[in-house]
């Protein structure tokens, strides 16, 4: 570790130079990432990494930098060189001292990634494979990805801080291509957690690989989506990802402090239907986005952000909070000790309903159901999205009638959350990488089945 009058040092001198906070990051990680094609293992890769992340701050001016080197000299240098760019007069008369603030580990762990080797990993892998091969002669390729990372980090501030955590991530990722005469179809499963390899013991491996290829499987003789509004029926677990992305990044201070989005100013006020609420919980034990403290050191919590339609909250840094004139939420989050830390999502989700979703569905006439969402993107600003279905079904009639793919949906996040008309009981959560500002982070989505009254749903005939 860096000794602690090294670390006060830099942080005086930031002080000295006119900041009027400043902190520094330091981290450790271990990563492995192993990536198999058809039960064969492409890549394997193992890393150590160090580092270290200085900030410093004065009124609406922010500068950061970062150093791989970590002797005084260099550490020290980069802190002259940050100080060199404030705008600023120098004070001198400044002293520091740091007190320790204990952490609380709600996250448990039993494997750490050291302690489980190569051939451990690739057992699973395989396993996931054969999963996904075994549910139909059409699944021509399964591509698994296995990563692991365990990250030590350590925080100090000009407030007198002083804190560190350990974080464990774990997650496998798992492809089903299945083919036939000119086309394909890709399933898709992703489970992950922050925990050690004991992950493993908590979920079956196999029905995850039959999970990727079942819905490769449905997809590649299903009929094309038809177009048009309509109802539209999300499911659970990554139908999520639509308020993700188009509405819960308008909720992140990120954001909200420029005025660049359309929930700022609206704490307070109507923004969706009486049957929405909604939160960002970091608190979760175990939970993929889950952290005892944020990238600031602060607390992590659980954050209610909407509460029966209403604006309770957004997700807050220091940074952002203090341009807001409110305080963090322990919503600071980073990739790694090269990025600045910003306000971000960590597991959020739509709050379960009063209706199971059979009755959802045996309530449509006519729409889609959406069992689970791909890709899409999203115009920040505005909240205005296109997704597409990954794996789709008709409803007619309150039944279930057949599988569809092709199909999108389209629409506006701040819109669709006053469309929301049903909401089912059964929530539940995935895991996905999040990018933005901050780089790409851990963070689960979630909903239970949810229904938008009206969508538009993009589709083409054969």
């Amino acid at each position: 570790m860096i000794p602690e009058r090294i670390l006060r040092s830099m942080i005086t001198e930031l002080l000295r130079q006119g900041a009027d906070f400043a902190d520094i990051f330091i981290e450790e990680r271990i990563t492995n990432n192993i990536s198999m094609t058809s039960g064969k293992v492409e890549t394997a890769l193992s890393g150590k990494s160090f580092g270290v992340g200085v900030r410093a701050t004065k009124g609406s001016q922010s500068i950061y930098a970062y150093t791989n080197e970590v002797s005084e000299t260099a550490l020290m240098s980069v802190a002259k060189g940050i100080g060199d760019v404030l705008v600023s007069e120098r004070n001198d008369a400044m002293s520091l001292s740091f007190e320790e603030k204990s952490v609380k580990n709600d996250h448990l762990f039993i494997l750490t990634p050291s302690s489980v080797g190569k051939d451990e990993r690739v057992k699973i892998m395989k396993i996931a494979t054969e999963g996904a091969k075994s549910v139909s002669k059409l699944i021509s390729q399964v591509s698994v990805e296995f990563w692991d990372y365990d990250q030590k980090i350590w925080i100090y501030n000009s407030e007198g801080l002083k804190t560190s955590d350990r974080r464990l991530r774990t997650r496998l990722m798992i492809s089903a291509i299945a083919t036939k005469p000119g086309e394909k179809e890709t399933g898709f499963f992703g489970p992950g957690a922050a925990m050690g390899f004991e992950f493993y013991n908590t979920f079956d491996v196999y029905e995850a690989g039959q999970k990727a290829g079942r819905i490769a499987a449905r997809m590649i003789n299903a009929e094309y989506a038809p177009a048009g509004k309509m109802p539209v029926i999300i499911s659970n677990e990554f139908g999520g990802v639509i308020f993700h992305e188009a509405c819960g990044h308008a909720l992140e201070a990120t954001s909200v402090a420029k005025g660049a989005s359309v929930f700022a100013g609206k704490l307070g006020q109507k923004v969706a239907a009486d049957c929405v609420s909604a939160v960002d919980d970091a608190t979760i034990p175990n939970a993929w986005g889950s952290a005892n403290i944020d990238d600031e050191g602060t607390p992590t919590r659980r954050n209610v952000l909407i509460e029966n339609g209403i604006l309770k909250s957004y997700l807050i840094d220091k940074f952002n909070g203090r341009k807001m004139g409110m305080e963090s939420t322990g919503s600071a989050r980073r990739q790694d000790y090269r990025y600045a830390p910003t306000s971000r999502m960590s597991n959020t989700f739509i709050l379960p309903g009063e209706y199971y979703p059979e009755e959802i569905i045996a309530n449509t006439e006519y729409g889609l159901y959406a069992k689970s969402m791909s890709g899409g993107s999203v115009i920040p600003g505005t909240g205005e999205f296109n997704f597409s279905v990954r794996e789709g079904y008709l409803v007619e009639k309150g039944r279930i009638t057949k599988p569809v793919r092709g199909a999108t949906l389209i629409g506006k996040g701040s819109e669709v959350l006053w469309k929301i008309d049903m909401v089912g009981n059964d929530l539940a959560r995935a895991q996905g990488m999040c990018g933005s500002a901050s780089g790409s982070i851990p963070a689960d989505v979630g909903q239970p089945t949810i229904r938008v009254s009206e969508l538009i749903v993009g589709g083409r005939n054969k």
